[in-house]
């Protein structure tokens, strides 16, 4: 969610997954990679958003690298642990790519 203080970045995100859930405005895939695979582990605070959001059909595809990376990939709680080339594929058929 950009640059920004983590108790900004964190009510950015909350905010940012939690309403497309609740107005089932459901994005085909969300790509989690760098520091954004430290939303996909149970202590996230969004944990219970992204489990909805994976409850309704959404792919969610975890960066491999990064999760070994920051030593989350024994914590991961939702998603689909892929690679780079999962995410490319789902980027290159989506209709519009929205970067956070």
């Amino acid at each position: 969610m950009g640059e920004a203080d983590e108790e900004l970045q964190t009510k950015l995100i909350s905010t940012y997954f939690r309403l497309p859930d609740e107005n089932d405005l459901l994005p085909p895939v969300v790509c989690f990679y760098a520091e954004g695979v430290k939303l996909v582990v149970e202590e996230s605070p969004i944990i219970d958003s992204l489990r909805s959001l994976e409850s309704k059909g959404v792919r969610l595809i975890l960066c491999n690298t990064c999760l070994n990376h920051y030593g989350l990939a024994e914590k991961v709680a939702v998603g689909i642990v892929g690679g780079m080339t999962d995410m490319i594929d789902a980027q290159y058929k989506a209709r519009k790519v929205i970067t956070i």
